[in-house]
């Protein structure tokens, strides 16, 4: 009997799976193909369209990879997708889709291929914005990316491998990825079946609008593996809009260095559980620094939006305009308060700071947590640009500290939030601080600085 009443449940089960058939009709002639040639180079990359081998993700790849011609050939070929935003001819796509490209042509649903313009390309978010003259074309309709669901159906419309208005559904397996060269990019997450050449094509909600654009795929082979990651509209809709008014997108900048929060940090900060985005350094002269941010404070909250993981803050900056007043809600020696600043622009030089390895100095005996400190000299202090610390000589590999991740050559700024002077203070603090829980330590390494939570033992001897 039980048999019976679950097969006669099957039909109703099928007609409440969505039918796209009506949808995918009423929006693939507003979604092109973007084919783009360039020189050739002896550079394998460049085929894929990258300019060079170490601007292709080790894990991320992007989806313009159509085969190009063979590498004897004076020019090298690729196809992505677009899609029409405006009935004069203003498109939506990637920005590695067209990047470093001498000619750009679309693809028409009615056959037509005209040479588009690129109006402009945002790397940062991915987002590129082209112009073809025409009139009169279908369009797509842009829906808001921040209703959308983990589990809700989406389908995308692209040209995988070059195979036009080819159609692939799934759903939404998550929102706000933070992806290893996205930092800017809340990325939606889905289980679409997207391939090289859906790079820059659309994503739907079951309304027909479009929420996303697609852009990477989580393979090891190239191909889909079951991840796809598009940007969210609203962020691809505000950096089209900057492109096409100004020829560039600007993005918010705050002038500091995170880190995410693991359990023994969390209990060395005073949290309870692992959240909000720690400030390992600030820039001088940025607005955080203005606003009087300090390495060791913890980000709890941006403009209200509560901060679960430290990867969450940069996209929620990046789209703030510059000039605009923002909140941080931090926390600073185990205390709960408000920072208001104004958010700068951020700028193409790299904030991050340059390396400098330091001398190996004179090593002392391992201390209580297995490190070797030495003093730092002044001619130490002036290249590195602070007034005190330790250098890191060397180490017991077994050590809690050497567990804990410290490196021969870090330099130990503070510990358990007390600024560390020299050597004899460092071991008065550690000989201080409470046995059997994890002390903060803030090091620095190659100029740049972040926490460590190193476990104390119970016993030191």
């Amino acid at each position: 009997m039980l048999l019976v009443l679950s097969l006669l449940a099957l039909p109703a089960l099928a007609n409440e799976l969505p039918d796209f058939t009506g949808l995918i009709a009423q929006n693939k002639d507003a979604v092109v193909s973007v084919n783009t040639t360039r020189k050739a180079s002896g550079n394998p990359a460049s085929r894929f369209g990258f300019p060079n081998d170490q601007d292709v993700p080790e894990l991320f790849k992007r989806f313009f990879q159509q085969m190009p011609d063979e590498p004897s050939s004076p020019e090298a070929h690729a196809v992505g997708s677009g899609f029409i935003i405006s009935p004069d001819g203003y498109i939506m796509t990637n920005a590695h889709v067209v990047a470093d490209s001498d000619e750009v042509t679309v693809s028409l649903s009615d056959r037509r291929e005209l040479p588009a313009k690129v109006v402009g390309v945002d790397e940062k978010t991915d987002v590129a914005l082209l112009k073809i003259n025409a009139s009169n074309l279908p369009t797509v309709k842009l829906g808001n990316s921040d209703q959308l669901k983990v589990g809700q159906w989406v389908f995308a419309i692209g040209a995988p491998f070059g195979f036009e208005y080819s159609a692939t559904q799934g759903v939404v397996s998550a929102l706000s990825r933070s992806l290893p060269d996205g930092t800017y990019v809340p990325f939606i997450q889905t289980d679409v079946a997207v391939n090289p050449g859906n790079s820059g094509g659309p994503l739907f909600d079951l309304q027909g609008n479009v929420v996303g654009v697609n852009s990477q795929i989580y393979s090891r082979s190239g191909g889909y593996m079951g991840l796809s990651f598009a940007i969210p509209i609203n962020v691809a809709k505000n950096v089209a809009d900057q492109l096409k008014t100004e020829g560039h997108a600007d993005h918010g900048w705050l002038g500091v260095m995170i880190q995410d929060m693991n359990q023994a940090l969390a209990q060395s900060f005073g949290l309870d559980k692992p959240h909000g985005a720690l400030v390992a350094q600030v820039t001088p002269n940025s607005p955080a620094q203005k606003a009087g941010l300090k390495a060791g404070d913890v980000i709890l909250s941006y403009n209200g939006t509560e901060l679960n993981r430290s990867n969450e803050l940069p996209p929620l900056v990046g789209s703030t305009a510059a000039g605009s007043t923002a909140s941080l809600g931090i926390l600073r020696d185990g205390k709960e308060q408000t920072l208001k600043l104004t958010i700068g622009k951020l700028n193409e030089k790299s904030e991050k700071l340059a390396a400098n390895d330091n001398g190996s100095g004179s090593s002392d005996e391992e201390n209580a947590l297995g490190l070797a400190v030495t003093d730092l000299n002044a001619e130490q202090r002036s290249d590195l640009g602070i007034q005190s610390g330790v250098l890191v000589t060397g180490m017991n590999p077994e050590g809690v500290a050497a567990e804990a991740g410290i490196r021969p050559q870090d330099v130990i700024l503070s510990f358990n939030h007390q600024p560390v002077k020299n050597v004899s203070q460092l071991e008065k603090l550690i000989d201080h601080s409470p046995k059997g829980k994890p002390a903060a330590v803030q090091v620095m390494r190659k100029q740049q600085t972040l926490f460590v939570a190193i476990p104390i033992p119970e016993k030191m001897g």
